[in-house]
């Protein structure tokens, strides 16, 4: 009589599985696999083969606390029946005198997570043996075209899901400079602590069943993972900080990457780790999604509107002396805003918006009660169509809202002139397999100043109108004043003069004359142009000020007082200038420095405002790689930098990493580095993955935050 089957082994082939599946960079020896596509393990038995005329095969995988058949998050499916009613299935590859290699595939529908895979040994004679094989995590799939995050390029699929590292744009849109980011998906325990991550969440908690149901659908985990990047909700992973406060974490502007945030959560228990602002949620979301197979990239926005009314018109107010004021409405425009596009397949709305769906990680506005905004369709944000789900409306005021200013006085308000084209420029994200900037505003909206544009913001507007009522979702308020859609002309970061009259007759511009580097005084003039045939006599009051990024002003600094008189159709020049020793001590730390004008003419009540953002630059770092970079070969790396001012430079404190580089984070004390000096700092490694690779290097001080530099090297995988 035969005996019964019996495992005495088995070999999940994690190595050779997870090459195919394109997660060899997280483990090989794990098992890592996406939905979609198979998978090959085998089983070595005891006492004799597999005899297909005796034995059967039953498969059980489980995922979550509570896996369920109903729910899909357990599933039971038979070597022996591969059209049965399991989703999942099982193949035979090949039948050997002790061993048995199958073929396991998870539908591409499949929930994601970790799961544990199970056998029951079914004899002839009735005997039944069951086996834990043991865990395996399963991923989405933009290789397969069943999956709805499928990619049909290959090229985007390694910038989107493999690369580990890229750029985040700064600055303003007259001055944009990459900033090196390491996102490290596939570092140790990263995979891990994206799990957690969705454990951590308020739906798990409420409900894990139905939590792990629904982890089969981009759209619902994109939600639920831009929710936990920001702690507003929750325990996740950043706390915000806009107040230049930082005194007990880290100053956003200091990181280099997401993987020592991601592990400092975890070891902390999921505390919330201080601090974040947009463009380290946005860069640490991107990770998560990577990690767990959804195409992301990252997405920069210069002069980003914040909406908080819904009404598509974001509220500037001056006073008399041209300075910008703290908005009561704390409507603003951003100087870059940051955030995430994701790619996947939207069944929830109508055809023709899947594709590229905005997400923004940062704190701004509740969505379904939680901080999350998305995924919110590009192309619907294009079209207009605001009422698409999630957040489309507030999506599209980011890109294409109209800005109106206000002159504040004597407890009264007098509108200065209203812009349809000053939100939402050189939108952004690396390029692909590439180090250069990709500008992506056209995906957003159509050309300022074009029908479409005009059309499509009014046909937003009164979509916004038809959906305003006391219990809808993001419920917008109505206008205080009437609005005309008409703007007067364009107002940018350097902006001509605006006035609410037909014809412009006098107009105000700034020019820098020496680029605005830090340490050194900032040089400019007031170019003043009478366009009439009349004499005008003109008061300006200008004005200096330091901004956050996100619009938010700090008190003036600098002021001015020009009397200007023009003949018919003559151009003056005021010059200006702001010593070093003046504005060094009011600097935020975006290094942002607005100046205004504001100007009316003696005969007439009209206001003429024109305002510039300065953004004052740093030297860079230079890194240099010193020999050949090998796999697991001893590497020495040389950071030369400098301090460009004409004082000593305290605290100083070098940080670099580099996945696949460094283990952990590298930070050399420094101390005091002397008024223009330069300094080399040599660090040594061992290169432990091969490919294409980053440096990221950031330099922080008493007196600055922020100087970064970057260098991309190639390591070889033998010698």
């Amino acid at each position: 009589m035969a005996q019964g089957l019996e495992v005495a082994l088995i070999d999940l082939q994690s190595s050779w599985n997870n090459v195919r599946h394109h997660t060899e960079e997280i483990s090989s020896e794990r098992l890592l696999v996406r939905r979609g596509q198979a998978f090959n393990i085998t089983l070595y038995f005891r006492n004799r083969g597999f005899q297909p005329a005796l034995d059967n095969l039953i498969f059980v995988v489980e995922t979550g606390p509570l896996p369920d058949l109903a729910k899909g998050t357990r599933a039971i499916f038979s070597l022996a029946s591969r059209h049965g009613p399991s989703p999942w299935i099982a193949s035979l590859e090949t039948n050997g005198a002790a061993s048995l290699e199958v073929s396991l595939c998870a539908p591409p529908t499949a929930a994601v997570g970790r799961y544990l895979l199970k056998v029951h040994l079914n004899s002839f004679q009735g005997s039944v043996m069951a086996y834990q094989l043991g865990e395996f995590i399963l991923l989405f799939n933009p290789w397969c075209p069943e999956d709805a995050v499928y990619l049909d390029s290959e090229p985007q699929r390694q910038e989107y899901v493999v690369n580990d590292y890229g750029f985040i744009y700064q600055g303003n849109k007259n001055w944009i400079r990459p900033c090196p980011w390491n996102y490290g998906q596939f570092e140790e325990n990263i995979i891990d602590i994206c799990l957690e991550l969705l454990d951590k969440s308020l739906h798990f908690q409420i409900d894990p069943a139905i939590d792990c149901a629904l982890r089969g659908s981009p759209v619902y985990i994109s939600r639920v993972v831009c929710a936990m990047i920001n702690s507003n909700d929750d325990n996740g992973v950043l706390n915000g900080n806009w107040s230049e406060n930082y005194f007990d974490g880290i100053n956003p502007v200091e990181w280099t990457g997401s993987v020592a945030i991601l592990k400092q959560w975890h070891a902390t228990g999921c505390q919330p780790v201080r601090y974040g602002q947009c463009w380290v949620f946005a860069a640490v979301m991107c990770t998560v999604m990577r990690c767990l197979g959804i195409p992301t990239r990252v997405i920069t926005n210069f002069d980003s509107g914040h909406d908080t009314d819904g009404n598509l018109i974001i509220d500037e107010y001056y006073d008399n002396t041209g300075r910008i004021l703290e908005n009561k409405k704390k409507d603003t425009v951003w100087n870059f805003h940051v955030w995430n596009e994701c790619w996947m397949a939207r069944k929830d709305i109508p055809p023709g918006y899947g594709g590229w769906q905005v997400l923004d990680a940062t704190p701004q506005e509740t969505s379904n009660g939680l901080y999350c905004c998305g995924p919110a369709s590009v192309r619907a944000i294009k079209e207009g169509e605001v009422d698409l789900n999630y957040d489309t409306a507030f999506a599209f005021s980011m890109v294409n809202a109209d800005c109106m200013s206000w002159l504040v006085y004597g407890g009264k308000e007098q509108k200065l002139h209203q812009d349809t084209n000053s939100v939402g420029n050189f939108i952004s994200t690396k390029s692909i397999q590439s180090d250069e900037r990709d500008d992506i505003t056209e995906n957003y909206k159509y050309p300022e100043g074009s029908p479409q544009e005009r059309e499509v913001f009014l046909k937003a507007l009164l979509k916004l109108k038809a959906r305003r009522s006391p219990g809808s979702h993001r419920a917008a308020s109505q206008p205080s004043r009437p609005r005309s859609l008409s703007g007067d002309g364009p107002r940018s970061l350097d902006t001509p003069s605006l006035r609410p009259s037909d014809v412009v007759q006098v107009s105000m511009k700034f020019q820098l004359l020496d680029p605005p580097n830090m340490g050194q005084d900032i040089r400019f003039v007031l170019l003043t142009l009478n366009m009439s045939l009349q004499f005008k006599d003109l008061k300006v009051n200008l004005s200096a000020q330091s901004l956050l990024h996100d619009g938010s002003p700090l008190p003036p600094f600098w002021q001015d007082t020009a009397f200007i008189t023009l003949s018919p159709e003559e151009a003056k020049t005021y010059p200006c200038k702001i010593p070093y020793s003046q504005y060094s001590q009011y600097l935020s730390t975006d290094k942002l420095i607005r100046i205004s004008a504001l100007g009316e003419e003696k005969s007439s009540p009209e206001k003429i405002l024109v305002n510039k953002i300065i953004t004052l630059a740093y030297p860079g770092i230079m890194i240099n790689v010193l020999g050949e970079a090998v796999v697991n070969q001893p590497l020495s790396i040389q950071v030369i930098f400098s301090n460009p001012l004409l004082e000593p430079v305290a605290d100083c404190e070098l940080t670099v990493e580099g996945s696949g580089l460094f283990k952990k984070q590298q930070r050399v004390l420094i101390g005091v580095l002397k008024p223009q000096h330069r300094a080399s700092i040599t660090l040594e490694t061992v290169p432990f993955k091969s490919g294409q690779r980053q440096i990221q290097a950031n330099l922080r001080s008493n007196k600055f935050k922020d100087i970064k530099g970057y260098r991309n090297i190639y390591v070889d995988s033998r010698l």
